[in-house]
């Protein structure tokens, strides 16, 4: 038989044991299971993204612009990087307050006549999130102007936008949620499985808003992958814009994207295409030394 002093432990063992598990309960509904929102990185993404430098991939490019086509140069940068969540710019060193994204930078070049234009575009997203853009930037510079749109995603998504034009000079727009295109290039390369199908909404990439001086807003749009071969084909059409995007890349990790294709479903003439000519792995930011611009004949691209 226990002795008193025994049975009293045992009382207040399972009396510890009952209060742990009322608490629990109780806390179970109140604290989100933050696994349902992530997803593993595996160890060949670690070992691709994480060794110190960007993937650069050069395109050449073919821009439907003013209803002809102009040659020019595209290029994707993708580089994993510190950010700040709250500040949502890139953190000067790694710290409790960081976050790990994964940033693309879209650059295009190509000229209209006798002036050029300059656009680019920043897509920042959480790594291993299911729902992980934090930021967008795009800025669009010609002869005539310049553009500049920002998206941030916090509690809801905020987006300002600044331009030249009579009837777009300043907006700031809040919605509480929504997917957006740009993001979708993100997907591709971390977790193309996942990538939305079927009838959606979707925020139109900023470069095609402004360039056809549509508002800023969500638009129905119906999205499918398929394989072909060894490459993928992701394709969003919208059908209030006649507008059709397919983003074509290879099956296989790291995803890189091969070439992409977009149609103005009025008039399939009226056409702008990509298609890559190098894809090299440099640690770019200290490359800024005279004679390294031997680097962008690497990558078949001109000087400037």
């Amino acid at each position: 038989m226990l002795s008193l002093k025994s049975q009293y432990l045992e009382v207040m063992k399972k009396i510890s044991l009952l209060f742990a598990l009322f608490f629990l309960n109780c806390n179970l509904s109140e604290v989100p299971d933050s696994s349902a929102n992530t997803f593993p990185l595996t160890q060949d993404f670690k070992t691709y993204w994480f060794d110190g430098t960007a993937e650069i991939s050069s395109y050449k490019l073919i821009q439907s612009r003013y209803s002809e086509p102009r040659e020019g140069s595209a290029v994707l940068i993708y580089v994993t990087e510190d950010f700040l969540a709250d500040a949502q710019v890139k953190a000067n060193q790694k710290s409790d307050k960081t976050q790990t994204v994964l940033k693309l930078n879209r650059t295009k070049n190509f000229l209209t006549g006798i002036y050029p234009y300059s656009i680019m575009s920043s897509v920042f997203s959480r790594l291993g999130q299911t729902a992980p853009l934090v930021k967008t930037t795009t800025s669009i510079q010609e002869w005539c102007g310049q553009t500049y749109l920002q998206l941030n995603r916090k509690e809801d998504i905020k987006i300002e936008s600044h331009s030249y034009f009579e009837g777009e000079a300043d907006q700031t727009l809040t919605f509480q949620e929504g997917l957006t295109e740009d993001e979708l290039w993100m997907w591709i390369r971390t977790n193309p499985d996942e990538l939305p199908q079927g009838k959606l909404e979707l925020l139109p990439n900023f470069e095609y808003l402004r360039m056809n001086h549509l508002p800023i807003k969500w638009y129905p749009a119906e999205a499918e992958l398929i394989e072909k071969n060894s490459e993928k084909v992701y394709t969003i059409t919208f059908p209030t814009l006649q507008r059709k995007l397919s983003i074509h890349f290879e099956a296989a990790p790291p995803y890189p994207i091969l070439a992409w294709k977009e149609t103005d479903l009025q008039n399939p003439n009226l056409t702008t295409y990509a298609k890559r000519i190098k894809t090299l792995k440099l640690p770019y930011w200290r490359l800024n030394n005279l004679g390294e611009e031997h680097y962008r004949d690497s990558l078949g691209l001109n000087p400037f």
